[in-house]
């Protein structure tokens, strides 16, 4: 909060309405405000970015859309196929504060070009592993899991560097609208090649493809420095008052705190810290479902006699594709729908954003859990509910990325993603892939090997995601309290 040392302006009138831009254009007497469009440049580099985000999370889950395939391959039980994914998010937490701490300090282009570099190559190389090296399997997974943690470190911070107002809201919403429907695609693709060429080790190998030419419009349409504004740059830049640091040496200074100092202050920042609890919740969930939906999909369809044990390769992948259209479709509707409430709500509420994010999320929980319950006797209602399930999942996306932007000061926003990142991972879906194949293990292991035990198993181990879709509305009722004390701090 104490960031432009020897800068003095007039401080800014009260404001009700806030956003994503917690750091706003500000009106005051002696200083008439222009409004210019950002330039077209900027939307340029938004798409790059997009795109970039796109194929990382294509990569999160190509393994969960051919996992039936990958099972029978390696020789894998419930357990262990879920440590897959487990594997993933571990090494992709535990990177990114290394890359938070890298991207507040060093150039995030070149940052940015070695993580999709790394992780194109690495899922390319994982797709001629054979049967025989299981173990070498896994690691690739975790490698790629460092590299896609430069991305998501990083990315979201240069497009808030790019754009004021309620710009940068919509251009976030944009970039994350990709999680889901990255998401999805990778179902989708890993489902569809493994059905066109009768082997799964195609679906590594068209993301790598994809990077590369990500790799190439970074290089070419990204520019080298990108500027890192401040709130006071925020304030004042746009009507001359100052351009840019650079250009007038010693108009702004900023403090400089080491990156302990940062995470203590963020540790005393309540709307934060909750708000990344209710985040944590998400993930949890989410990683469970794409893990496991799908198998449990079959397994349902296994115990009503829809379809026929998987004896030969590739085995039926309908349900990865429907599953994966369901992603694509409530990720879009959900993000958008999310930032349009939230922005409507902010002119009357200054809660808004954390009590969107509760109610999506209790709305959610109920959702999962009728799918659930239903599942035994009607797969079209279970998809139904669990589309539903996602929708108000996916509401909360680019929602809990505005509350961090704007109850954290600018400087340590890079930090403040990559310990968001850690904490929601650590507690959320590294462990909940594993953490539901295991209660599934455990349920078989002391009942009849029978279809109708494997799926209820699973349904079992499901339940754990609803009521931590419960918890996660709390956490975000418990930011409710604070957001409005944190925001005015961080603006000051």
């Amino acid at each position: 909060a104490q960031e432009n040392i020897g800068l003095q302006f007039q401080p800014p009138p009260k404001e009700q309405n806030y956003g994503a831009t917690a750091a706003r254009v500000r009106r005051s007497p002696v200083m008439p405000v222009s409004r210019s469009s950002p330039a077209k440049r900027h939307y340029l580099i938004t798409a790059v970015l997009c795109y970039g985000n796109l194929i990382n999370f294509m990569d999160w889950f190509i393994v969960p859309g051919i996992l039936l395939d990958i099972q029978e391959c390696f020789k894998l039980s419930d357990g262990e196929a879920g440590l897959l994914q487990t594997v993933f998010v571990l090494c992709y937490m535990l990177a990114a504060p290394i890359f938070g701490y890298l991207g507040d300090r060093y150039n995030r282009k070149i940052i940015l070009g070695a993580g999709i570099f790394f992780w194109s190559g690495v899922t390319l190389g994982s797709s001629f592993i054979s049967e025989l090296y299981c173990w070498i399997f896994f690691l690739s997974r975790g490698l790629v899991g460092i590299g896609t943690a430069s991305y998501s470190t990083i990315a979201p911070t240069i497009i808030a560097d790019l754009f004021e107002e309620g710009k940068r809201t919509t251009m976030l919403s944009i970039f994350y609208i990709f999680i889901p429907v990255g998401s999805g695609l990778g179902y989708v693709l890993a489902a569809s090649m493994a059905d066109v060429t009768g082997d799964w080790h195609w679906a590594f190998r068209i993301t790598p493809c994809m990077g590369g030419l990500a790799l190439v419009l970074l290089i070419l349409l990204v520019p080298h420095r990108t500027q890192r504004r401040t709130a006071a740059h925020r304030a004042l830049s746009i009507s001359g008052t100052i351009r840019v640091a650079a250009e007038k040496p010693g108009v702004l200074q900023t403090a400089k705190t080491t990156w302990y100092q940062d995470v203590i202050s963020l540790a005393k920042n309540w709307s934060f810290v909750w708000s990344s609890l209710g985040l944590t919740a998400m993930a949890f969930i989410t990683g469970a479902l794409g893990m496991w939906m799908p198998q449990f999909l079959y397994r349902a369809q296994l115990v009503q006699r829809i379809v026929s044990p998987c004896l030969q390769k590739p085995c039926n992948s309908s349900n990865s594709l429907i599953f994966g259209g369901i992603t694509v479709g409530t990720g879009i509707l959900g993000v958008i729908t999310g930032a349009e409430v939230a922005r409507r709500l902010r002119k009357i509420n200054n809660k808004a954003d954390p009590l969107i994010c509760a109610t999506s999320m209790f709305t959610s929980a109920l959702c999962l859990y009728i799918a659930l319950m239903v599942a035994q006797t009607s797969i079209l209602s279970t998809f139904i509910f669990v589309a539903f399930g996602e929708l108000f999942l996916s509401v909360n996306w680019a929602v809990v990325t505005d509350i961090l932007l704007y109850v954290v000061t600018p400087r340590r926003q890079s930090t403040a993603i990559a310990l968001q990142i850690l904490v929601s991972h650590l507690l959320g879906d590294a462990g909940s892939p594993y953490l539901i194949g295991a209660i599934s293990n455990a349920i078989q292991a002391k009942n009849d090997n029978s279809f109708q035990w494997s799926f209820w198993s699973m349904q079992y181990s499901f339940i754990l995601c609803a009521f931590v879709g419960v918890f996660g509305g709390g956490f975000f009722l418990l930011t409710s309290f604070y957001i409005e004390d944190d925001r005015k701090e961080a603006e000051r």
